[in-house]
């Protein structure tokens, strides 16, 4: 038997062959490592960073908003832990910015899927990609910290460095790059000429 944490992609891929294309844009998005550096803790008194005292809950939260602006018709799925954590509507709610949060349509883990109490070892990218072929996206983007199972898709990520997160200049330049390159609405042909 194959081991589910390792092969699901594959196996999904296998099983429910992609017959028709969606036309939906999609942004995957992550919160710890990403929206805000490295990760964050539940207590009694609620969600906090890993250092408080430096670091605030979604400190770039506003600047995701506004690198998104461009692009109205890109949807978010929510492909972070605060799901299984928290319930689906609390992750989204607990987004600090309106403009992110009415943009929230689903999250990459529902409690009715057979293997949820697995999801912790399936590594990210393959968490990703199990939304992406059930779904059957053609235009979409992932902003993580976890590069694990994005191996075969690797262009459609952009990694952050955990202790930077989006506050990173690199990180946002090549973001606001492969926005660009996701969701813009021009094609290029062969040749490279643009046609809208």
């Amino acid at each position: 038997m194959t081991d589910p944490r390792m092969d699901f992609a594959s196996a999904t891929v296998k099983v429910n062959p992609a017959t028709r294309k969606s036309e939906r844009k999609v942004f995957l998005l992550d919160y710890d490592g990403v929206l805000h550096r490295n990760g964050a803790y539940r207590t009694k008194r609620g969600i906090v960073s890993s250092d408080p005292s430096r670091i605030k809950l979604f400190e770039y939260a506003d600047l995701l908003a506004e690198l998104l602006e461009p692009y109205p018709d890109v949807q978010i799925v929510l492909a972070t832990t605060w799901v299984k954590v928290l319930g689906f509507d609390r992750a989204r709610d607990a987004l600090p910015s309106e403009a992110l949060r009415n943009r929230v349509v689903g999250a990459t883990y529902h409690s009715r899927y057979s293997d949820s109490h697995l999801w912790y070892d399936i590594p990210r990218g393959q968490q990703v990609l199990r939304y992406v072929i059930r779904h059957r996206l053609v235009r979409w983007l992932a902003l993580d910290d976890r590069p694990e199972g994005f191996d075969a898709v690797r262009e459609h990520l952009v990694l952050c460095d955990p202790d930077k997160a989006l506050g990173n200049p690199d990180t946002q330049l090549a973001l606001a790059m492969a926005f660009e390159k996701a969701f813009a609405d021009y094609a290029t042909d062969n040749d490279g000429s643009i046609h809208s």
